[in-house]
Order: structure tokens, then sequence, then C-alpha cells
């Protein structure tokens, strides 16, 4: 059984409210879960105590018997010293220029640079 590390949506409408469960991969995002091991407020100040509650002794052990965490629940468990931090790439790679069109850059930068010398 794969176990995912998530956010399940709550809340009201326009008002989110996510609670931080252990899941099965399979099970949908706000169905069923094993464990609600905190919660994330987004609609309080950064600075707020209660803005994200986490039991870290629970998510220690679901990280070490295999609990893999989304990208936001790992930047939770990264600033609260859990795990280190993921590294994010500014740009994707998808969004880059193309063979052809980096090229053509080097091309232009060259001719630019000659005409000033």
């Amino acid at each position: 059984m794969a176990l995912k590390i998530r956010l399940a949506r709550g809340g009201a409408k326009k008002r989110p409210f996510y609670a931080i469960v252990v899941a099965d991969a399979r099970s949908p995002r706000d169905g069923r879960f094993i464990e609600k091991i905190g919660t994330y407020n987004p609609m309080l100040p950064r600075d707020h105590e209660q803005r994200i509650v986490l039991d870290a002794e629970r998510a220690k052990h679901w990280l070490s018997v295999g609990g893999q965490p989304t990208d936001r629940v790992a930047l939770f468990f990264a600033n609260a010293g859990l795990i280190e931090k993921r590294a994010f790439s500014e740009t994707p790679k998808q969004s880059a220029p193309k063979a052809k069109a980096q090229e053509r850059l080097k091309a232009e930068a060259a001719a630019r640079a000659a005409a000033e010398a």
C-alpha cells in the first residue's frame, strides 16, 4: 500500500481549511484517510502560530514507514525541520527555448559582442 501525506480540503466556499492526513495513494483527496496529523489554515497570517499545526512525532513515524509527502506538505515538514527542503527549479524545462531558438540567441549575442568591440 503506497502512503501519501497530503492535504484534505475542508471549510466553506472561498474559506479553505486543510487537514494534513496520511492516506492510501488511491483514495480520493477528501476521502478516506488513515490518520490526521495536522491542520493548515491559509486564511491566517503567515506568522500566526495556528496557521500550520503539526504532530511532529506522528509525521516522523509515517515518514519512517514510507509515507511520501506532497510538495506542499514537504515544504511544511522542511520548515518544521523534519526533512530536507526539496530543490525546485525556477523555470521549467518545458518552457525553455528549443534548440534552434537557443542557437539564434547565441548568434545574436555573438554579433552584439562583435559590434561592441
